[in-house]
Order: structure tokens, then sequence, then C-alpha cells
């Protein structure tokens, strides 16, 4: 019997890479407030340098060769790259009217609309488990959107809600995007990820403003910051790092990136959450891991004897839980592949 030796340098390799790629994460919000430009100016320059760098990687690693593009997996990838451009778009414009820390937590409600879009389009099957976390989630993002009374009976200027209500379409966007893109197979996400940034530079053209960026003098080193390190550099390691971690540690280092975009405002801005909206955040997360992870609100006796008679048919259940865990490991790390490129 041989025993695989690489596989955890392997897998402390890949989380290393995954850390590495949700801290640039965490400091997109910066990049995108710091370059002084409009959120479609951002978003435009974000797809045009990210497209000129990652393209000449794929180049170099020869992924053209054999690319495994059909007729509809090509119509499929740019179909989910208007939804994931245009959720850039809406997420850049929710953090000049909220806060970097507010909108990334809101944002990060991304897998329960994932979860509902493919229960009510695909049929896919919602546990009560799964409707409990939701249920923790929604009081979660009630807590971190903290919304005061003005807000609701318009005392203020409505800038605050409208920026919660870009997060959320920008989390719905990219549910479907993620929703669209799985069905893309047996084709590399890097080549994937680079015909949605070539879309995005021709969908957001009539949207940008050329003229703005005149004056722009240093700060077009934030732009081509986004364009490198938060797409080449990021999209490179979390595909890198999806290969040889497990599901749980994925789950698990992808809320890496809102903590640190929480620390990256508070350090460069002086945001701080309020303690009820601090509340909200563990509760958020509990509820993505939830999902991710497929917890249960049973006890432990009770799985136990719910697991017992389930020994019989040996058949089933060695079928159930390969299913089960390749179908849960595939969406996560698209939706976290998604959600990267935040």
């Amino acid at each position: 019997m041989s025993t695989d030796t690489r596989a955890p340098n392997q897998e402390t390799r890949g989380a290393i890479e995954l850390t590495i790629a949700m801290v640039l994460s965490g400091t997109l919000g910066v990049f995108v407030i710091e370059s002084g430009a409009s959120p479609f100016n951002v978003v435009f320059f974000r797809c045009l340098f990210g497209t000129v760098t990652l393209g000449l990687y794929c180049l170099a690693r020869g992924f053209f060769k054999n690319h495994g593009f059909t007729a509809k997996k090509l119509g499929l990838a740019a179909l989910g790259g208007v939804f994931i451009v245009f959720n850039w778009a809406f997420l850049f414009e929710s953090y000049e009217r909220t806060s970097i820390s507010v909108a990334t937590v809101v944002y990060h409600t991304q897998p329960f609309y994932v979860m509902l879009l493919g229960a009510l389009i695909f049929r896919d099957r919602l546990t009560a488990a799964k409707f409990g976390w939701l249920g923790v989630a929604f009081v979660g993002l009630i807590l971190v959107a903290g919304v005061s009374a003005s807000d609701l009976t318009g005392g203020g200027d409505g800038t605050y809600l409208a920026g919660l209500g870009y997060a959320l379409l920008a989390a719905v966007f990219y549910a479907v995007s993620t929703l669209i893109t799985k069905r893309v197979t047996g084709v590399k996400p890097h080549l994937v990820a680079l015909v949605q940034l070539v879309l995005g530079i021709f969908l957001l053209l009539p949207f940008t403003t050329l003229s703005e960026t005149r004056n722009l003098g240093a700060d077009w080193g934030w732009l081509v910051g986004l364009g490198v390190i938060h797409t080449c550099v990021m999209y490179v390691l979390m595909y890198s790092s999806y290969q040889k971690l497990p599901t749980p540690k994925i789950a698990v280092l992808a809320f890496v990136y809102p903590a640190v975009a929480m620390l990256m405002d508070w350090a460069v801005y002086g945001h701080r959450v309020s303690l009820l909206q601090a509340l909200g955040i563990p509760l958020i997360v509990a509820a993505s891991l939830g999902i991710n992870l497929g917890w249960t609100f049973r006890s432990r006796a009770a799985k136990q004897a719910a697991a017992a008679p389930a020994t019989a048919p040996a058949g089933n259940t060695a079928g159930a839980p390969a299913a089960a865990t390749a179908g849960t490991t595939a969406e996560s790390k698209i939706e976290i592949k998604s959600g990267g490129t935040r």
C-alpha cells in the first residue's frame, strides 16, 4: 500500500495560495475608491488590464490549445460574463454609498441567492436545514444593514439605502452568473474568466466616460493594480488552490476576504461597524458555512439514530455521499471563484 506524501504539502500550498488571494481580494475596495474613477470606469479598466495580463498568462501556459470551448459553452460563458461584469459595477457603487465593510458583508449573502435561484430555476432540493440557515442569514443581514428609522421614513437622503440595494443587486447578479457559469464544463476557468473580461470591455464601453481619466495622474496605478493584481494574479492563485484543497477548507478560507476588507476599511478610512452590525456578521458567516458544508440543526444522537438503518444497502450508501460531495465541491468552488472576482 503506497502513501501519497505530496498531498499534505499540496494542501498546505493550496491554503497559502487561497489565503493570499483572499487577502488581495480584501484590499479591492481601497483600490476602487482610491482610483477616484466612477464605478463603470473602474470596471472597464479592470476588464481591459485584466484581459491583457490574464491573456498573456493563458498564452504562456498554452491554455488556448485544446481549449474545450463549443459554441454553446462560449455562449454560456459570455452570458455569465454579462452578470459578473455588472455585478462588479453594482458592488463598487455600493462601496461609495455605504462603506467597504457593510457592502462586503451584505454582498456575502451570495450563496443564499444561488441556493434559492437553483431551487426556482433548476428545481434543486431545499432541505429544512437550508431553510433554517437562510433564516439565520436573513437575521444577520438585517443587523448588518444597520438601517435607521430615518432611512425608512425618508429623513435621510436615501444614499445609504441605495448603497445597500446595490450590494444586494450585486449579490443576486453574482448568483445568476454562478448558476450559468457552473454549466460550462471541460474548459479551464482561466479561459472562462478571460472570455468574460473581453466581453466586459465592449459591454461597458457605452457606460464609460473616458474623459474623466485625463486628470487621473498617479491614480492610474490603482486601476492597473485592479487589472493585474486583483484580476490576473488573484485568479491564478484561486484556481490553483482549488485543485489542492477540500471544500471545507475553501469555505472557511473564503472568509479571509471580508475580514481583511473590514480591517482595511477601518485602517484606511476609519469606518467601524456598530455593535449591532457586528452581531450580524457571525450569523452570516455561520449560515454561509452551514449551506456550503451541509450542516444540520439535528443533535448528534439524532444523527446517529438516522444513520444507523442506512448501513444496510451498501451500494446506496457509497453512492449518495460521493454525489453529494461532488456537487457541493463544484458549487462551492464556483461560488468563491465568482465572488473572488469581486
